[in-house]
């Protein structure tokens, strides 16, 4: 951009100032991502010194030159390597994505980052990146139901094939599952393409020791070969959860999740290395799978508090569940922060930093019993999603799992006593008084 005349009354004239760089320490101090989320990624001096990023509503960027125009294209097809300089259409990125992208990367260490329209977008375009016709892919269970629905009914369509095992598993499992899935791989004439994990597992909370699954694929393939580790954090991520530091190689998220936190937006995030977030990119460009710039915009305010809300949340959640859990008609609770001594706290003990607000109320009875509770609820709101500000409550059984067949849903625990509630940020004893009255109703 040209400079601008900033003539004053005397006449003296100065220029627009360079961009400055980002403040991430201060005297050996680093600082914190909570702290980082006020401006990181962002220069005011590059848009007329607004305090907050400006919504690009705009298609396409203008080139400063042809030649610079033949560079960009030259790193957005691959024709010269490092990638892109700039912006030049906005199905490859914008201002706000870009910085959405900056921040997103800060929680967890990550190299790189990318978002999208959706979660489901984001884990489509990470398994269309990196899974060819014959290829395997191995997975934990359960999964979030659109997830599975891709993996087993629509990429299979096009040759990829599956195996899947327990969240719970133990490595030993995880070794012979990989044996399994690599026989399958030379049977076909593919690759072992990509383990895929949900930890915790929606809904029943069930987790995946992350640390196992990498030494079980460091064992089982040449390092030129292994593939890659994808784990969908929307759970837990980015405070209680950071899985890249367990041997995972990519983290996904719903961003409309407790990132968006709000209710309001619907968009996806996939962090990690160049190495393995290039293919995705590559693949977002072509199919045009990244976020607006306005939700991108409506991210960066979440960001901002997204510590704030996740605490109170947390804590509210610990609450109810103390209450929950002795209370007759609750025949158990899935919630990571009361766990017997076993593997699963184990696994909590090295992987989490915090229990998380999203939990599985087991209600004494059936379907009956679980849709009475439902229906009685005064404040929490009968509705699918989670980590927003509000509780929330839902059957999957009956609701974003109906779709899974009956047996595959009783072997992974999804049974229909099971109400999955988000705990929002309300006040705690309001909370409770209203699943007391509701399980009045029961």
């Amino acid at each position: 951009m040209p400079p601008i005349d900033n003539s004053d009354l005397t006449g003296t004239t100065s220029q627009r100032r360079a961009p400055k760089k980002d403040v991430t320490e201060i005297g050996g101090h680093a600082l914190s991502p909570s702290t980082l989320m006020m401006g990181y990624g962002y220069d005011p001096m590059l848009s007329e010194g607004s305090l907050k990023p400006p919504i690009f509503l705009t298609s396409t960027f203008a080139f400063e030159s042809a030649a610079a125009g033949k560079r960009h294209f030259e790193g957005i097809t691959g024709k010269r390597p490092g990638g892109a300089d700039g912006l030049v259409y906005s199905r490859f990125n914008g201002p706000n994505q870009e910085i959405l992208e900056a921040r997103l990367g800060v929680w967890e260490k990550a190299e790189d980052a990318l978002v999208f329209s959706s979660g489901m977008s984001a884990i489509a375009t990470l398994l269309l990146a990196h899974v060819s016709m014959n290829d395997v892919i191995v997975h934990s269970g359960p999964l979030y139901a659109a997830t599975e629905t891709l993996i087993a009914r629509i990429l299979s369509r096009f040759g990829a094939t599956y195996v899947d095992f327990p969240a719970e598993a133990s490595r030993e499992e995880m070794d012979a599952i990989l044996v399994r899935a690599k026989q399958m791989a030379a049977d076909q004439g593919g690759k072992v393409a990509m383990v895929y994990l949900e930890s915790p597992a929606n809904p029943t909370n069930a987790l995946v020791d992350v640390e196992a699954m990498r030494a079980a694929t460091d064992a089982a393939f040449a390092a030129d070969a292994r593939p890659p580790i994808a784990i969908d954090n929307t759970f837990l991520g980015p405070l209680w959860s950071k899985p890249l530091a367990h041997g995972a190689d990519i983290v996904l998220y719903s961003l409309t999740k407790y990132a968006g936190g709000h209710s309001d937006l619907v968009a996806g995030g996939v962090l990690g290395s160049k190495h393995w977030l290039g293919p995705i990119r590559m693949m977002r460009n072509t199919i045009g799978t990244i976020c607006d710039p306005n939700t991108a915009w409506m991210l960066l305010r979440s960001l901002e508090t997204v510590e704030l809300r996740m605490s109170r949340a947390g804590e509210n959640a610990e609450k109810v569940c103390a209450w929950l859990r002795d209370h007759p008609k609750v025949d158990g609770l899935g919630y990571l922060g009361f766990l017997p001594d076993g593997s699963q706290k184990d696994i909590f003990d090295r992987h989490c930093t915090g229990a998380g607000s999203t939990f599985s109320l087991f209600i004494k009875g059936g379907e009956d019993e679980s849709f009475r509770f439902l229906d009685a609820l005064k404040i929490a709101k009968l509705a699918v999603s989670l980590g927003g500000t509000e509780t929330l409550a839902s059957h999957p059984a009956a609701m974003t799992h109906l779709s899974v067949p009956d047996a595959r849903k009783a072997a992974l625990g999804i049974t229909d006593n099971l109400v999955r509630i988000s705990i929002g940020i309300e006040d705690a004893d309001d909370l409770i008084a209203d699943f007391s009255q509701a399980l009045d109703a029961v």
